[in-house]
C-alpha cells in the first residue's frame, strides 16, 4: 500500500526540485517522481562523446541560477555546488579578427565597443545596479506591489524591454560591435529580432552579466541537480527515479500533486478530470523554435581569430545584427539557416573536470523550426571555423540532438522548444492561461510548476518556487475555511 504524503512532484528538474524544497521547508512530506534514470531536467551531464569528456546535455551556462533569488537561499555550497565565473561572461568574434566582448565591468565592456562606450554604459548602469529589484518584479508571475514600489528603479527596463531588440539596438547604437553582441544577447528569447518584447532577455542578460556574472557549475550542470536534490534529502524529502507517471491515478495520496510539465502532457496526465474549457485554453498554448545541439570532444582549445574570446565561458556566433536577425527570422518561417545564430560554451577552458588533460570540450545550439530532425552539424562546424580557423582538425568526436531527438530525450521540450513555449509579450505572465493564479488548475490541489508558467525557462527554481507558494497559501486558505 502507497504511503501518504502532503505533496507529490512530477518531474525533478530545477522547478521540480524547488517546488519539492519549498514544501518540505515548509513542513511538508514531499516525494518527487522522475521518469528517467537520473535526476535532473534540463540540468544535466553526460560522457556523450568519449569517456573522460563531460558535456551538458542542456543547460550550461548559469547567468539565472547564480542571480535567481530562490537558490540563494539554499545552502547549496554545502551539498556541493561550485560556481565558476570565467574572467568574461561573453564574446562574439566578427570576420575581421576584432570582438566586442562583455565584461563584468561596464567600463571595460565599453571599451570594446568603440563609439558606443557611452551608450553602452547609459543602457546598462542602471540595470545592473539595480538588478535586484528588476527580477524581484519580473521574475515571478504579475504582481503590482514591486512595481509600484520601485517605479524609477524599475522603469528603465520596462519601458526599453518591451520594444523589438532590432529596433532598440539601431536606435542606441551606431557601430556593429555594441548592435550584435546586445542583439545576440536579445536572440536568447527565440524570437525574431524584430518582434515587441525580443530587447527584454537581452538587456537581463547584460545587466546580469555585470550584476553577478554568467557562471557555470564546476563537473558540470548535474551538480546544481545533485545538490538540489541532497539538500531536499536532509530536509526528508523523498525521490524516486525511473518511474514514468502517465496517470494521476498512479500517485500516492497527497494533499497537492505539482508538476513539472508542460501544458500538453498536463491534459495527458489529468486526462478526464479537467474541465474542457481548461483544456481548450491549454491546447491554445502556443510552443516555440526548436534547439539543434551539438557536443564536441576537441584536441585542443578553439583557435580563435579574436584571442580575447578565449577568456569567455559563452561565444555567440552570427555575424552582423542583421545577420542574427535573418537567421532568427527564417527558423519562424520554417526554414533551417545556412548561417545559424550559434550559441557557444568552452567550460573545459575554465573547468579541468570536464576533459582529460590537454584536451576541450565544445558545447553549441542553433534554433530550429519546431519538431525539425535536420541536422545542423555542418552549418554550425561552419560557423565556428569562420571565427576559429583550424577548429574542424580538433574535433576527436560529435555527439548531436535533433529538436526531435531532444523531445524523445525530454519529453518536456515539445518539439525541442527548451523554454517550455512561446516567451513573447503575450505569453510571458499568461502562460499557461490568463487568470490570477498562473499556478493552479481546476482540479482542486493540482498545480503546474515547470517553465511553462511564470517567469519562464531557465535553471533558476523560480517556476517551482512560486507554484509551492501558491498551494502553500491554498492550503491554508482551506484550513481557516474548514476551522
Amino acid at each position: 500500500m502507497l504511503s501518504t504524503y502532503d505533496a507529490v512532484v512530477i518531474g525533478s528538474g530545477p522547478n521540480g526540485l524547488a517546488a519539492a524544497i519549498t514544501l518540505a521547508r515548509a513542513g511538508r512530506s514531499v516525494i518527487v517522481y522522475e521518469a528517467k534514470e537520473t535526476i535532473g531536467g534540463g540540468a544535466r551531464s553526460m560522457e556523450l562523446t568519449l569517456p573522460g569528456f563531460v558535456h551538458d546535455v542542456c543547460s550550461a551556462i548559469h547567468p539565472l541560477g547564480l542571480s535567481s533569488s530562490f537558490f540563494r537561499t539554499l545552502p547549496l555550497a554545502h551539498y556541493g555546488l561550485e560556481w565558476i565565473q570565467p574572467p568574461a561572461p561573453l564574446a562574439y568574434p566578427f570576420d575581421d579578427g576584432t570582438a566586442a566582448i562583455l565584461e563584468r565591468s561596464i567600463e571595460a565592456t565599453g571599451a570594446t565597443l568603440g563609439r558606443d562606450a557611452r551608450a553602452y554604459q547609459r543602457l546598462m548602469a542602471p540595470l545592473a545596479a539595480h538588478w535586484d529589484t528588476i527580477a524581484d518584479a519580473f521574475l515571478g508571475p504579475l504582481r503590482w506591489q514591486p512595481l509600484l514600489r520601485h517605479p524609477v528603479e524599475l522603469a528603465p527596463f520596462g519601458l526599453q524591454a518591451l520594444l523589438p531588440a532590432r529596433t532598440l539596438a539601431n536606435s542606441l547604437f551606431k557601430g556593429e560591435h555594441a548592435r550584435a553582441i546586445f542583439a545576440s544577447m536579445c536572440a536568447h528569447s527565440m524570437l525574431p529580432l524584430s518582434r515587441a518584447a525580443s530587447a527584454a532577455v537581452g538587456l537581463s542578460l547584460g545587466a546580469i552579466g555585470h550584476a553577478v556574472g554568467w557562471p557555470m557549475p564546476r563537473g558540470g550542470s548535474q551538480h546544481i541537480s545533485d545538490a538540489l536534490a541532497a539538500y531536499l534529502r536532509s530536509l526528508g524529502g523523498e525521490i524516486v527515479t525511473g518511474t514514468e507517471i502517465t496517470a494521476l491515478d498512479m500517485l500516492p495520496a497527497s494533499r497537492v500533486v505539482l508538476c513539472d510539465i508542460t501544458p500538453r502532457q498536463l491534459i495527458h496526465i489529468a486526462g478526464a478530470r479537467l474541465p474542457q474549457s481548461y483544456q481548450r485554453k491549454l491546447q491554445r498554448y502556443r510552443y516555440g523554435p526548436g534547439v539543434f545541439k551539438l557536443d564536441l570532444a576537441l584536441n585542443g582549445p578553439i583557435p580563435w581569430k579574436a584571442p580575447e574570446c578565449s577568456r569567455a565561458g559563452t561565444v555567440h556566433l552570427g555575424g552582423t545584427l542583421p545577420e542574427i536577425a535573418a537567421a532568427e527570422a527564417a527558423v519562424w518561417h520554417g526554414e533551417h539557416s545556412e548561417r545559424p545564430f550559434v550559441l557557444l560554451a568552452q567550460q573545459s577552458l575554465f573547468d579541468i573536470t570536464r576533459a582529460p588533460a590537454g584536451k576541450h570540450t565544445a558545447w553549441a545550439y542553433c534554433h530550429v523550426p519546431n519538431g525539425s530532425s535536420f541536422d545542423m552539424s555542418e552549418r554550425i562546424e561552419a560557423q565556428i571555423e569562420r571565427f576559429a580557423p583550424g577548429f574542424r582538425d580538433l574535433i576527436l568526436a560529435r555527439h548531436s540532438f535533433t529538436a526531435t531527438q531532444l523531445e524523445q530525450y525530454n519529453a518536456n521540450y515539445i518539439g525541442g522548444d527548451i523554454n517550455g513555449g512561446v516567451q513573447d509579450l503575450w505569453q510571458m505572465f499568461t502562460r499557461p492561461t490568463i487568470q490570477v493564479n498562473p499556478y493552479a488548475t481546476p482540479i482542486k490541489g493540482l498545480y503546474l510548476c515547470s517553465s511553462s508558467t511564470p517567469p519562464g525557462g531557465g535553471v533558476h527554481g523560480l517556476c517551482g518556487y512560486y507554484a509551492a507558494k501558491a498551494a502553500l497559501r491554498d492550503s491554508g486558505k482551506e484550513q481557516k475555511r474548514l476551522a
